[in-house]
């Protein structure tokens, strides 16, 4: 499993009875015993039932029938998405024990590709956070420096392929929950366009933004993962009808003659000066393979931190009103005199389940939406989320895709920010806006600062032409041999 095009060599090698699935597995359930103790990146690993799959799958190439394109390919998912008979807690007390009796719609097209769901990865509670500090299990640690964080949310997912674990996982991202753990762990994170991939059977963080996607070892590998989930599902009203291009063949397509836009409010105040220094020298590389680099403006970025978290949090607030203890997982009855009724249960058990970071943005959301407010706040976010959208469509009248920074700093350390949320929402600030907008984005690793952290070279396209954006991460990967993260030890 050492291949730089690890996805799809393993499902090449299983295909052709180069290997078995059985061994791929096994070598993986090894990989993670020996270094999940350190990392935390799994919550769950379905040992058993993993095997089971490899198996199957070997049975199914004996028999001379023809194998799905992720072969005995072992794949993490993110604990937000509901894998059958698996416990899928969204790294929340209030779930703990919640054992779904469905797969979501992703989990489910992997499976009738031949994949192997090899375990449950560790995330911020339900989705909420940038660092993956606020699990109710433990933080995550980053495979470059476990004194670090690996990003967050979907920091167990990122943090699995950058130490080699496995080869792929799937993450969700809501306001740069994959792009952004991706660069702080030098993997590949994509974010497709809305309604690209189904969101039937994930834990609803913020819906209009909520989005399903691959983290994987190189381009082409995440490429093929996207394929795999991506198209119309009938369990989705939001899902996308469109075609699903071949992603994977738009990895080897030249990009000589295509126009890549630079925004210069994604270089301003904030930005660490190791992680400028190598986007600008990562641009350059696309230049060299023939881009054309064009300046465009995005005038209403300054606004998204601020839209994103009123849209974002009024939205769980609203999602979350279903953990009541009624239907789902924990339940705490109330003690004391006059405390036996059903308001006090709810209070009771939203108090124990849900952890600080969950209860803050409730009481935001909550607010915001409120009588009184929701014309202040709502509405008013509402309507800037649609001029950042411009922006985009303005700038993509005279470029193909835009490129930035993915995050602002290198991976932080652990603790760094808790005590102050704000510096700790700017870690997505140069994410937030493609996800207001819906469009594509992806996050691959670029130079590394000089003490070797990872940085990530974010690549945003307009809706729906994710192709373009593997075309431009993969002619960049091409270009900057070396830089595709080590082995963790």
């Amino acid at each position: 499993m050492a291949s730089h095009d690890e996805v799809i060599a393993i499902a090449e090698r299983v295909r052709s009875g180069e290997t078995s699935a059985l061994d791929v597995t096994q070598a993986a359930l090894a990989g993670i015993e020996a270094k999940n103790g350190r990392l935390n990146a799994f919550l769950t690993v379905s040992h058993e039932s993993a095997l089971d799959q490899a198996r199957a799958v070997d049975a199914k190439r004996a028999r001379g029938e023809k194998l799905g394109p992720l072969a005995g390919v072992p794949i993490g998912i993110k604990d937000a998405l509901c894998t059958r008979g698996v416990v899928t807690t969204a790294a929340s007390k209030i779930l703990q024990g919640y054992v779904p009796p469905y797969d979501a719609t992703v989990v489910a097209r992997l499976r009738a590709a031949d994949a192997i769901i090899i375990g449950k990865t560790n995330m911020d509670e339900f989705a909420m956070g940038s660092s993956n500090e606020n699990s109710a299990y433990g933080p995550v640690k980053n495979p470059w420096d476990p004194e670090r964080t690996p990003g967050g949310s979907s920091g167990g997912s990122a943090a699995a392929v950058a130490a080699r674990m496995v080869s792929a996982t799937l993450g969700s991202d809501t306001g740069g929950s994959i792009r952004q753990p991706a660069a702080l762990t030098g993997t590949v994170g994509i974010k497709p366009t809305y309604g690209r991939v189904s969101r039937f059977g994930l834990i609803a963080f913020a819906s209009s933004l909520d989005q399903v996607g691959p983290f994987a070892t190189d381009v082409r590998g995440a490429a093929r993962v996207l394929g795999v989930i991506s198209g119309k599902d009938s369990k989705d009203a939001t899902s996308l009808g469109a075609p699903v291009d071949d992603y994977e063949g738009a990895c080897g397509k030249s990009v000589k003659g295509l126009r890549i836009g630079v925004p210069a409010e994604y270089f301003a105040k904030g930005l660490d000066p190791e992680v400028e220094a190598s986007i600008r020298a990562a641009i350059s590389e696309l230049e060299a393979e023939g881009c054309v680099v064009r300046p465009v403006k995005l005038p209403h970025t300054r606004y998204a931190l601020a839209t994103y978290y009123i849209i974002a949090d009024a939205e769980a607030s609203s999602n979350l009103a279903r953990f009541d203890g009624v239907r789902y997982g924990l339940r705490v009855e109330p003690s004391g005199p006059g405390k036996a009724d059903l308001k006090a249960m709810y209070g009771a058990t939203r108090d124990a389940g849900f952890g600080t970071e969950v209860k803050r943005r409730i009481l935001l959301g909550t607010f915001v939406l409120s009588a009184g407010y929701y014309d202040a706040y709502y509405l008013k976010a509402q309507k800037v989320r649609t001029l950042i959208r411009r922006d985009f469509e303005e700038a993509f009248r005279e470029v193909d895709v835009i490129c930035s920074p993915t995050s602002p700093t290198p991976a932080f350390r652990l603790g760094e920010k808790v005590d102050d949320p704000l510096a700790m929402y700017l870690n997505d600030v140069y994410t937030l806006p493609a996800s207001l907008a819906g469009i594509p984005g992806c996050s691959v690793p670029a130079k590394p600062t000089a003490s070797g952290l990872p940085v990530g070279l974010q690549i945003v396209a307009p809706w729906l032409e994710e192709s373009k954006m593997f075309s431009v991460a993969a002619a960049f990967e091409a270009r900057s041999p070396g830089l595709v993260p080590p082995q963790a030890s």
